[in-house]
């Protein structure tokens, strides 16, 4: 069975390299699942989850948005953030998620309510993949 090879770059470099037999992705125009031999592709990608199916088994991860490209078997993931579920720590997720809130409540005229919105969505995707 044919694979495909998949990268995950974020700013700090590659944050994982694997072969996959399905890659499902939260784009911007809904989900979609990426099979080898898939056509080539191009999309933005959505504050989400993003799993995978490897030799090991399935593997699941938050995802702070970014961009998919596939073409030929092979897909590079680019985002800003990236932690598979087993890396999430879901207590400091619910602090970030209830800082956000706080921002958003707080009626400041100096809180940039979308960074602030971005921020709450984040953490709440953190913890719906931790809990999942």
């Amino acid at each position: 069975m044919s694979t495909i090879h998949c990268r995950i770059v974020t700013p700090q470099g590659v944050y994982r390299e694997m072969d996959a037999s399905i890659i499902n992705i939260e784009a911007e125009g809904g989900q979609q699942g990426i099979l080898p031999e898939h056509m080539p592709l191009v999309t933005m990608l959505k504050i989400g989850k993003l799993t995978t199916e490897e030799k090991e088994g399935r593997r699941e991860y938050a995802i702070a948005g970014g961009l998919f490209y596939f073409r030929d078997n092979k897909a590079d993931i680019l985002t800003d953030a990236i932690e598979s579920k087993e890396d999430i720590d879901e207590s400091r997720a619910e602090a970030a998620r209830q800082r956000a809130e706080e921002r958003i409540g707080s009626k400041d005229p100096n809180v940039d309510l979308k960074r602030a919105q971005v921020a709450l969505d984040k953490a709440i995707n953190r913890i719906n993949v931790k809990s999942h």
